[in-house]
């Protein structure tokens, strides 16, 4: 596995970048943080890499939003069961990402941003109703932690079926904050173990945060200044450029 570290400037600058552009977006439209970061990194160095490059981070800012949003959380507890089932199958995702070679998991992030692209293009209005999510919980939450483990972004599926609940926006912040605090942590146990999360990348993972945070204003305030639908379109377009890279440093 490629190394990042101190004596890698130029590894240093692309992870600057990709946590700053990670945090526009997640301050512009309040997730997207790995959507950004995880490709970006995996372009430069590796899928795995970037996956356990950006647990820490995960782990630290969904904990916070977990807690801010304490009082908004839906009833039943349904965010925490949500959670639960992530972390099972984000577990089983990491082990898929510590045995299956690397170019494997290289076009998986392809395919998985392809899917994202797709995703945001159509824009589907699907409804799920709560008695129906309820039932739909455990699979789904399964299905996306199993991304998570793998690849380190699960919106795909985990945002498009909190999406399609139509839950309120601070329940649908706690509730997804909820599901990645839980996979974090039980990536990050799974990847120590396995000598995938190093001690040097949880501290680069730590010190990540400051870029990241830097950025969230800056989105916040492009949020506010320009459509949604427009700044989709950007992202859109710069997601697709890096699904280009990828393919391109693994045939070409």
């Amino acid at each position: 596995m490629p190394e990042l570290s101190l004596a890698d400037p130029a590894g240093l600058a692309a992870v600057f970048v990709a946590l700053f552009l990670g945090g526009i977006l997640k301050g512009a439209t309040g997730a997207g943080l790995p959507v950004i970061a995880i490709p970006v990194i995996s372009a430069v160095y590796d899928v795995r890499v970037a996956v356990a490059l950006m647990v820490m981070p995960n782990l630290v800012t969904n904990l916070w939003q977990v807690w801010r949003h304490r009082s908004d959380q839906v009833e039943g507890g349904f965010g925490w069961i949500f959670a639960g089932w992530g972390a099972l199958g984000a577990a089983a995702g990491t082990f898929l990402l510590i045995w299956l070679p690397v170019s494997v998991m290289q076009l998986a992030m392809v395919a998985i941003i392809l899917g994202y692209i797709t995703l945001r293009l159509l824009r589907p209005d699907v409804s799920i109703g709560a008695e129906a999510a309820r039932g739909m919980v455990g699979p789904v939450g399964f299905a996306g932690g199993i991304l998570q483990g793998a690849t380190g972004i699960s919106s795909p599926v985990s945002v498009t079926f909190l999406n399609a609940m139509r839950l309120p926006r601070l329940a649908f912040i706690h509730t997804i904050s909820c599901f990645f605090a839980v996979m974090c942590a039980g990536q990050a146990i799974v990847q120590l173990h396995y000598g995938l999360l190093t001690l040097q990348l949880a501290a680069l993972g730590l010190a990540a945060l400051v870029p990241m945070f830097l950025a969230l204003p800056l989105g916040e305030w492009i949020g506010r200044r320009i459509s949604a639908r427009t700044f989709d379109m950007v992202m859109v377009a710069f997601l697709a450029l890096l699904s280009l890279r990828l393919v391109w440093v693994e045939f070409v």
